[in-house]
Formats: C-alpha cells, sequence, structure tokens
C-alpha cells in the first residue's frame, strides 16, 4: 500500500498532462505548417503561384459582401517586365532590396523613430520581401501575430529565392487595383499597354499606387511619382 501511494504521488495531475499534450500538440502544428510553406517556397523557385492568400481573401470578401468580382491576374517572366517598373517599384518600396536579406533595420530605424515623434504607429517599413510573404501566404489584416509569422518565413524566402525571383514574383502577385494583380494587369488596366512597354513616369505612377491600390489612382500621384522619379535618378537609373 505504501509503494502504490509514493508511486501516486509521483504522477503529475491530469490537467498539467493534458496541457503538456495541447503544447507539444501546437507545436507540431506549427513545425507541419512552416515545413509546408517551405515546400511551396521551394516550389516558387520554378512554378508560377496559380494565385495568392490576398487574392482569395479579397474573393472572400467580395462573395460575403454580395459584391461582383473579376480578377485580372496575368503572370510574366522578369525580362517582360519594363526595367522603369522594376527601378520605380524598388526605389519607392525598398531602396536597399539588392543588399540586405529581408529586413531593412535602417529603415525599421527610421520609421521607429518617426512613430516615436508622432506618438502613433504610421508606414511599416517592410521590405519587398515582407510585402510578398504577405501577399503569398498571409492577409492584409494588422496583427502582432501576423507580423510574427511573417517574419518567420521571411528568412525562408531569402535563402531559397533569388533576389531576381523575389522581385518577379512581387510584381506579379500584389495588388494594384480592385481585382488587378500584377504589373501586365495593371499596365493594361490603367495604361493599356504591356508591361514591358511602360516608359518612366508611368511606371512611377504606378510604383505610387502600391501602399494603397484600392484606393489610390495613378493619374492622382503627382507629388509622389515625381518624388520615386527623383529617387530613381538618384540611384543611376
Amino acid at each position: 500500500m505504501a509503494a502504490e501511494k509514493r508511486k501516486a504521488a509521483r504522477r503529475p495531475p491530469a490537467p498539467r498532462k493534458w496541457l503538456r499534450k495541447i503544447v507539444i500538440g501546437a507545436l507540431l502544428l506549427a513545425l507541419s505548417l512552416y515545413a509546408l510553406c517551405a515546400l511551396c517556397v521551394l516550389g516558387l523557385r520554378w512554378i508560377n503561384p496559380p494565385t495568392t492568400a490576398v487574392q482569395m481573401e479579397r474573393r472572400a470578401s467580395a462573395i460575403l459582401k454580395g459584391r461582383p468580382y473579376r480578377k485580372h491576374y496575368d503572370f510574366l517572366p522578369l525580362r517582360k517586365i519594363s526595367p522603369n517598373l522594376q527601378h520605380a517599384v524598388v526605389a519607392a518600396e525598398d531602396g536597399r532590396f539588392r543588399t540586405h536579406h529581408g529586413f531593412d533595420w535602417i529603415e525599421m530605424q527610421k520609421v521607429l523613430q518617426q512613430d516615436i515623434q508622432r506618438r502613433k504607429l504610421g508606414r511599416g517599413g517592410s521590405t519587398i520581401t515582407q510585402q510578398l510573404v504577405k501577399n503569398l501566404f498571409l492577409t492584409t489584416e494588422r496583427s502582432f501575430v501576423r507580423k510574427v509569422v511573417e517574419s518567420t518565413l521571411v528568412p525562408m524566402v531569402e535563402a531559397l529565392l533569388s533576389k531576381d525571383r523575389i522581385l518577379e514574383l512581387y510584381l506579379n502577385v500584389i495588388e494594384w487595383g480592385p481585382g488587378v494583380y500584377g504589373a501586365e494587369a495593371a499596365s493594361e488596366y490603367y495604361y493599356h499597354v504591356p508591361a514591358r512597354e511602360l516608359n518612366r513616369e508611368q511606371a512611377a505612377r504606378l510604383a505610387a499606387v502600391i501602399p494603397a491600390p484600392r484606393k489610390r489612382k495613378p493619374a492622382q500621384m503627382n507629388e509622389y511619382s515625381q518624388e520615386i522619379l527623383d529617387r530613381m535618378v538618384k540611384t543611376g537609373w
């Protein structure tokens, strides 16, 4: 009897067992999802995505609200996208794209200082790689959890994909207007020309739309598009 009592005393309480199982299960699920994402990213070295999480989010939102939805999405290789647009987007969204490894710590520090001075959260300071991860795997909802997940996937994307492929994917999947995704669709939608024929001003105006594609119109982006053109000149483009 004494031996049995000692064994019973050594057993952990039942709630502790269940908590341990829940934690282990959550970790296994997270690792499985991370591994699945890794396979998807590896596949993106050769396969162009037929859709993205943000595109699916927009479609679902339209269905729930009973609104019409039409998607314009044509994937192009980078060589068929005007260098003007490539340069304008990098100048506008991520000037150190070619030199950082997924996170622009210099820009993040500037944004943090500005937020402290203004005493409110401003622009995010996300790199092209971070924005690509959000578009491919996450949603447009701003939350701490989303940023954490995004931050864990960015190094994977930088490790498995080249900078040219990251830029190619980004230019092809991001939103440029209601139902308008990618450089080719945006170029045809706003200027009625293929993406390879965009001139510098058109490219700068399209790049100026990216931060708020459902609200901004290229024709209205006079000041910001000029700022982007100035950045391009300073960079040597």
